[in-house]
């Protein structure tokens, strides 16, 4: 693999961690605590809307277009002649995968597809968007992090 394609490589996936990232700390720094200034079917509404409003083909590419990218660095770290900076390489696209897609299918899909099952009318709405919106925003700070991670290991790779 030449040095511009590894350079490219990095770059992307550095901007690509550190655009979801900026977006999962979005929502734990400003969304869901405007969500909490609604009432509770409100905010139940408000996130069901987002959650399918955000499955579109820009976040789709550079969501899952980083974990490509993340997957052959992993694969082009074997192929470096001299394996400069394969450490940060390495963990950039583990924290990015690890981090942000691993938790978003293992914690934050389920928990959406949960909310997403409840009924507007449901009489323990208040119940319902408090087990929701804890647990959730916990994994979402650790996806904002994770992803901030990555960015930084990816940039620290390309200039150290």
């Amino acid at each position: 693999m030449t040095d511009h394609v590894w350079i490219a490589l990095l770059v992307l996936a550095a901007v690509g961690s550190g655009l979801i990232g900026g977006l999962f700390f979005v929502f734990s720094n400003t969304i869901m605590r405007a969500f909490d200034r609604l009432p509770a079917a409100g905010a139940v509404a408000a996130m069901n809307s987002i959650n399918r409003v955000i499955l579109n083909p820009g976040f789709f590419l550079v969501f899952f277009g980083t974990a490509l990218l993340c997957v052959v660095i992993l694969i082009g770290v074997a192929a470096r002649p001299d394996g400069r900076n394969e450490a940060l390489a390495i963990a950039g696209a583990v924290f990015y995968l690890v981090g942000s897609i691993g938790v978003t299918m293992v914690f934050n899909v389920p928990l959406n597809n949960k909310l997403a099952a409840v009924s507007p009318s449901a009489n323990d709405m208040e119940t319902q968007w408090r087990n929701y919106r804890a647990p959730w925003t916990r994994w979402n700070h650790v996806r904002t992090v994770a992803c901030l991670l990555a960015a930084a290991a990816f940039a620290h790779a390309l200039v150290g």
